[in-house]
């Protein structure tokens, strides 16, 4: 394939829910500029060691590579360097150009660096362009079960949280509310990240009795039973 751009695009995933929307937008980027892509994820425990719920994210993101014309994925397992040297070193063995980072998956990696990864990529490889992709504010919803999301607060209420729409100064997490339609209740999803995991908790009379992740699809599933 020719690459008249001489670009290149590296999208580094860590895991949980958006390493898909990440290789997405990285896919996008690469079609855009006819340019060749790269997803890599860097785990300081050996292959082996990894857990089946690793190990099931990492097989995802080799489908989705497998999918895409000039996609090739890269696992850096049992690294003992900070996460940044690895992406850099990466970088300018593949010519990248561009870079894509999640929001989460910079605080998990600033987490095991110690320090800012953005800052520190900055320093290392200042010439590539980075970009850094926020917590997703939609939900895939092709049925409208959901409203459009809008900015709110979980609040500490004894033993479960209050949801509330105003930044009050005891809002213990700040996140994206999904209300579900068709209700005057505040009912549906509550999105945030919680020690640098996105999390999605359900949401019923305004209030959370816990901070329990839960699937999208379930959900969906519990509202269109309660709606027959």
């Amino acid at each position: 394939m020719d690459h008249p751009c001489n670009e290149s695009v590296l999208v580094c995933v860590y895991y949980g829910p958006n390493g898909e929307r990440l290789i997405k937008r990285g896919c996008k980027i690469a079609n855009l500029m006819k340019a060749p892509l790269y997803i890599l994820t860097v785990d300081p425990k050996p292959f082996d060691e990894l857990d089946a719920d690793k190990v099931f994210h990492i097989e995802q993101w080799k489908e989705y590579a497998n999918s895409h014309p000039t996609a090739q994925f890269i696992m850096k397992d049992n690294e003992s360097r900070p996460v940044y040297k690895v992406i850099a070193e990466v970088a300018r063995e593949k010519n990248i150009t561009q870079i894509i980072l999640g929001q989460t998956a910079q605080s998990r990696w600033e987490q095991m660096t110690k320090g800012s990864i953005i800052n520190a990529l900055i320093r290392e490889i200042p010439f590539v362009d980075l970009h850094l992709i926020s917590v997703a504010r939609y939900i895939p919803d092709e049925e409208g079960i959901y409203e459009k999301g809008v900015r709110a607060y979980l609040i500490k209420d004894g033993d479960h949280f209050t949801l509330s729409f105003n930044h009050l100064k005891d809002a213990e997490y700040e996140g994206i509310f999904f209300k579900e339609a068709n209700t005057d209740f505040d009912n549906g999803i509550f999105r945030f990240m919680k020690d640098a995991e996105t999390l999605q908790v359900l949401v019923k009379d305004g209030i959370v009795n816990e901070l329990k992740n839960v699937d999208i699809q379930t959900a969906m599933n519990r509202v269109a039973v309660e709606e027959q």
